[in-house]
Order: structure tokens, then C-alpha cells, then sequence
């Protein structure tokens, strides 16, 4: 280590940074951390696992409805907002306690202060007037939610960090964006008994998703009682004694008694004295890195959702210990940003790896489909209306097997297991010659036979 007090020195305490510290750690090398918030970051502590907690509550609603069909019968049941949300901080501090543990345990330093680079080698830490130098440093900080400052009113409305925390309840909301934070709180919202509201610019929710995905959610929420609104956005927020009023730029307004935006997220780089150590910037304001995390300088790396990638989590923690490996391991490692599975945790959810039809159209590909769509077995007796939606994309040359999406019950669970298959580079003749596990819904995923052809119309 030399002159330098530590080996390395990491900025943001998320997944890909903890990842990444206890890695180099172990490795041998000298490490610290600083967090200025609470260790876990995005997913930890106002992300992921929050969110698949309050998912969870919002579909117990269903359940209760659809026991009747199998012979329960039980009294009215009646929700309490402020028990999940002690709850589910009671579980939140249980993580943020064991990713602490687990820091410690590998002998990493610990400074809960933010830290800024004040030279290509140095970092500056807010709570002590004294500069500590690393001879390499990680910056791992994330991102943050993006806000229409502009927009009159604005100081209104709330992300997806304050709806974690409401006090209360509302008994409107207007969700504004169509990307996964905010289809899922809108699903949240609806199902704890809120009216609401989806409100996005864009012609269509869920853009980069496949077509019959975005549909078949679509007419899902919509048979619900969630009321989407798409091709405009707001013009003006206004407060009265009622709530809320929400001009739109197409004209009209909107009621409401709470505005959420989730309108996407932007790399977390302002101010963090990257200037100062010569570190370039991308378009976006995310952390130029190659294929091995470095940055333009070569003792300065970025991972995560600071770098604009693929901005999920498991992807963080791989490039995270990837880094660690090929700086401190003596294994040089890329991630592949390719066949990530990933869900959307709606109700009913999306899953989904691979290419989207019209992303395998433009790449050239000439296709096979093959889609079903289905009453879940579930629902012959509960009565629900939802319909389960698979589609394979295939390649009519090669057969293989360059897409698989699902919408419905569970969705997240079986594209984690069809994301192994797809790596393997297996063919619809794989899945055809599958013994079908019955009675699921996962067996449609082997038992499609006629190719679907899409309409024209």
C-alpha cells in the first residue's frame, strides 16, 4: 500500500459496493467504506425489497376474495397501513444490520459520512476536516429519482422514497411514468384500496418490453379499476383544502389527494468531486467504465446504477465482485450484460429474458412465435378475471430460443429458471422434448406446438 491509507476506498454503501468491499477485503486488501445514509442503499433500504413487501400486502386483498370460491368463508377483513410500514422498517433495519455485520466481518472500515474526491487519490469525508488517500477508489453510489423541477407545484408531490414512509394512506393517488416503479406502485396503491391513477407521457406502459406483455398488463390494470392515462403529462399541481388539482397538458385536470412521480432515475454523480480527480462523464451524467469497470483513470472504477448499464441490483452486486476479483483477485472478470431475467411486480407480474419480438426483428432475425394465453387453474374457482399470457421468440433458422415472457401468477419465479436455458443456448426442440409438469402453469412453457402469427390489424 505505500503512501496511501488504504488499498481501496468505496463510495456508497449499496449492494455493489458492499459487494465489492468484502470481496477486495477477503482478497487481503485494506478497505473502507463510506455511506452517508443507511448501509444497503437503493434496494435495501427505499427500493426492492420495500417495494416486494408492499407488493406482497397489496395482493392479500385478492386472496381473501378468491377464498370464497374454495369454500372459506370469513368475516370482512380490514387493513392497517401503519403495521406493514413498522413492519416492514423492522425487517428493513434487520438487513441494514446484517450488511454491516457482514462489513465488519471482513475487517472493512466503516464511515457513515459523505465522502468526495478532492484528488485522483484522495477523499474528503463530511463529518472530519482530513483528507484519506486510497490507491485505488470504487465509486458505487447509485442513483437517484428524477423530478420535473420546472413543473409549477412540484414541491407537491412525492417519489417512491416518501412512499415508503407516508403517514397515511391516501384515498387518491395519480402515479405519473410507465416504467417499473411506476406500474408497481400503482399496483401497490390500488391494491390497499386507493383509487388510482396512471398517468405517462409515452403512448404506451413498460416501453422496452415486449408488446403482448405491455397489452395484456394494460387490460389487466384496467379491468382492476386502475385508470391509465397515456400521451400527456402535467402542466401544473395545485393545493386546495380537498386535495390536490392536476392540469394536464392536453387539457382537463385530475383530483387527487396524492401525486407520486416515478418518472426514472439519473446517475448519482453530482457533486461527489469527480471533476476533481479527472474522472469523465457520460451524456447522462453516469460514470464512463469498460468492460472491467475502469474508468479513463486507472485507479478509479464504478459499478452499479452510477455507471447506466443495466441498472438492476444482481447486476450491481456482479460487477461489484467482478471488479474485486480482477483488481485484488488476480482474475480478470467482465459481467455479461446479456440474458438478464428480470420482473416487473405488478399483480399480475411480468417476467422476462431475452428479446422482445420487435427487439429481435431489428436485429435481423427471422421468427418463429409461439404465445398462449389462459385462465389459470387457480381461477376456475375463485372467479378472477386475470388471464396468464406466455410467449416464446424463436429463431426460424436456428430454432433457438431467443425470448421468453410471461404475465401472470408467479411470472418472476419461473423466467429465473427459464433464464438457465436460454444462457445454455437451448432450442424449442429442448423445450418441446421437456416433460411438462403438470398441473402448473410453467408446463405451457414446454407444450406449445403451433407457431402463433401475429395479426395484421
Amino acid at each position: 500500500m505505500g503512501a496511501h491509507d488504504f488499498d481501496l476506498f468505496v463510495i456508497g454503501g449499496g449492494s455493489g459496493g458492499v459487494r465489492a468491499a468484502r470481496i477486495a477485503a477477503n482478497h487481503g486488501a485494506k478497505v473502507a467504506l463510506a455511506e452517508e445514509y443507511r448501509m444497503g442503499g437503493t434496494c435495501v433500504i427505499r427500493g426492492c425489497v420495500p417495494k416486494k413487501l408492499l407488493v406482497y400486502a397489496s395482493r392479500f386483498a385478492d386472496e381473501f376474495e378468491e377464498a370464497a370460491g374454495f369454500g372459506w368463508t370469513a368475516g370482512k377483513p380490514t387493513f392497517d397501513w401503519s403495521t406493514l410500514i413498522a413492519n416492514k422498517d423492522r425487517e428493513i433495519a434487520r438487513l441494514e444490520g446484517l450488511y454491516t455485520a457482514n462489513l465488519e466481518r471482513s475487517k472493512v472500515t466503516i464511515f457513515k459520512a459523505r465522502a468526495t474526491l478532492t484528488g485522483p487519490h484522495t477523499v474528503r469525508l463530511s463529518d472530519r476536516n482530513r483528507e484519506i488517500s486510497a490507491a485505488r477508489i470504487l465509486i458505487a453510489t447509485g442513483g437517484m429519482a428524477n423530478l420535473d423541477t420546472k413543473l409549477p407545484g412540484i414541491e407537491q408531490a412525492i417519489i417512491s422514497n416518501e412512499a415508503l414512509h407516508l403517514p397515511r394512506l391516501p384515498q387518491r393517488i395519480v402515479v405519473c411514468g410507465g416504467g417499473y416503479i411506476a406500474v408497481e406502485f400503482a399496483g401497490i396503491f390500488h391494491g390497499l384500496g386507493v383509487e388510482t391513477t396512471l398517468l405517462y407521457r409515452g403512448e404506451k406502459i413498460l416501453r422496452g418490453f415486449d408488446e403482448d406483455m405491455r397489452d395484456g398488463l394494460t387490460e389487466a390494470y384496467t379491468r382492476r379499476g386502475i385508470k391509465i392515462i397515456t400521451g400527456t403529462g402535467l402542466s401544473k399541481i395545485e393545493t386546495h383544502a380537498s386535495g390536490l388539482t392536476l392540469s394536464l397538458k392536453t387539457g382537463g385536470t385530475l383530483e387527487t389527494d396524492q401525486v407520486m412521480f416515478a418518472i426514472g432515475r439519473s446517475p448519482n454523480t453530482a457533486g461527489l468531486g469527480l471533476e476533481m480527480a479527472g474522472v469523465k462523464l457520460g451524456s447522462k451524467g453516469e460514470i464512463a467504465v469498460d468492460e472491467f469497470s475502469q474508468t479513463n483513470i486507472a485507479h478509479i472504477h464504478a459499478v452499479g446504477d452510477v455507471t447506466d448499464r443495466v441498472n438492476l441490483t444482481p447486476i450491481a452486486i456482479r460487477e461489484g465482485h467482478a471488479f474485486a476479483d480482477t483488481v485484488f483477485g488476480g482474475r480478470p472478470t467482465k459481467v455479461d450484460h446479456a440474458l438478464i431475467p428480470t420482473a416487473v411486480f405488478a399483480t399480475p407480474e411480468i417476467g422476462t429474458v431475452g428479446l422482445s419480438e420487435a427487439d429481435a426483428r431489428a436485429r435481423g432475425h427471422t421468427l418463429d412465435l409461439y404465445k398462449s394465453n389462459f385462465r389459470p387453474m387457480k381461477a376456475t374457482l375463485s372467479g378472477a378475471t386475470d388471464r396468464t399470457i406466455m410467449k416464446l421468440i424463436v429463431d426460424a433458422a436456428s430454432q433457438k430460443v431467443l425470448g421468453v415472457h410471461i404475465l401472470g401468477p408467479d411470472a418472476g419465479e419461473i423466467v429465473q429458471m427459464a433464464a438457465i436455458a436460454l444462457r445454455l443456448g437451448a432450442t424449442k426442440a429442448d423445450f418441446d422434448a421437456t416433460v411438462a409438469l403438470h398441473p402448473s402453469a410453467a408446463e405451457e412453457l414446454v407444450t406449445m406446438r403451433e407457431k402463433w402469427v401475429p395479426s395484421k390489424a
